[in-house]
């Protein structure tokens, strides 16, 4: 049942289709031209007319969706992200934008996370001490949510691994009159050292890290309860978060999850294979799908990756 291309094709158990890929984007105040991620080769951080473009040839492609980060001037920073809720914001704007131009031919999601925003890089509002106020950052994550449910996203991201985040989101939608909206909850969201290059493409203003409130790499059980209080608190999907190293935490989220599972395979990911394909270490194409296929193969419904236009290219 191996011997030839179609043999294989005909029993394969896994595939990917262009419909299952989301592409995350990052689009950027202060810029005249694309500006090229050096650490993630081939990914940009856009001005809102080469984001229109680069959505439009996604869109064509075939790809599911779009994830939208915003990168604001680093001046406009401030300690509670004020940024975020601002209809004027670089996020709110693109995703005014993106609506605009592809309206319901795609899913437009918003990442619903103030570390971009913030001048201390943290993902939520800080006490006087440092940490993370947890209840205090609900609030601005409910502002934030329904400021980018105005601008037109179909789906929002809450990232920001705040107890109560999904529950709370969702009750200030419906508030609002967002009962539509949909919540991708990032539940089970790994304090990982794969997450570097992401931060050179947003520009994040950290010192330190988040593992007061991302879960330990070293946890399992952990990230389940996380999963089943998000799906509890009302979220229409749940996502894990990076993807490959976490293989296994995707299978057992996939196996008792009764709404779709996301998985992001994240910039550390992307470019390690990009490094080595550049080196002819590895088929660049083969590793590509390869990688892939194996978040499928665990459980993903819905998978975000940097790949996703050319991907859903390559599948046709």
């Amino acid at each position: 049942m191996r011997t030839t291309p179609a043999l294989r094709r005909l029993v394969a158990e896994t595939t990917v289709a262009p419909r299952q890929l989301v592409l995350p984007m990052f689009v950027a105040d202060g810029i005249e031209q694309p500006r090229p991620i050096a650490s993630m080769p081939g990914v940009y951080q856009h001005t809102m007319d080469s984001l229109r473009k680069a959505a439009v040839d996604a869109v064509a492609a075939g790809v599911g969706g779009l994830m939208l980060f915003g990168v604001p001037d680093p001046r406009d920073k401030d300690a509670d992200g004020s940024g975020a809720t601002d209809p004027e914001g670089i996020l709110n704007r693109g995703l005014r934008a993106l609506r605009d131009e592809v309206g319901d031919a795609t899913v437009l999601m918003a990442d619903t996370c103030l570390d971009e925003f913030t001048d201390h890089g943290h993902c939520g509002v800080l006490r006087p001490d440092g940490s993370v106020d947890n209840d205090a950052t609900l609030a601005r994550y409910v502002e934030m949510a329904i400021a980018q449910a105005d601008a037109g996203a179909h789906v929002l991201g809450p990232s920001g691994m705040m107890d109560g985040q999904v529950g709370a989101i969702r009750q200030g939608l419906d508030a609002a009159g967002h009962i539509d909206t949909a919540i991708l909850a990032y539940a089970a969201k790994y304090a990982s050292a794969f997450y570097g290059p992401f931060r050179d493409a947003v520009a994040s203003s950290l010192e330190g890290d988040r593992r007061t409130y991302q879960q330990d790499c070293a946890n399992r059980r952990e990230s389940m309860r996380e999963v089943d209080l998000d799906i509890a608190e009302g979220a229409d999907l749940v996502m894990v978060k990076p993807a490959m190293s976490y293989l296994d935490v995707l299978r057992e989220t996939a196996d008792r999850s009764p709404i779709p599972v996301a998985a992001y395979q994240v910039s550390g990911e992307y470019s390690m294979i990009e490094a080595a394909a550049a080196n002819g270490w590895i088929d660049r194409r083969a590793a590509v799908l390869e990688s892939l296929t194996s978040i499928r193969r665990a459980g993903a419904d819905v998978v975000l990756t940097y790949w996703a236009a050319e991907a859903a290219d390559w599948l046709g």
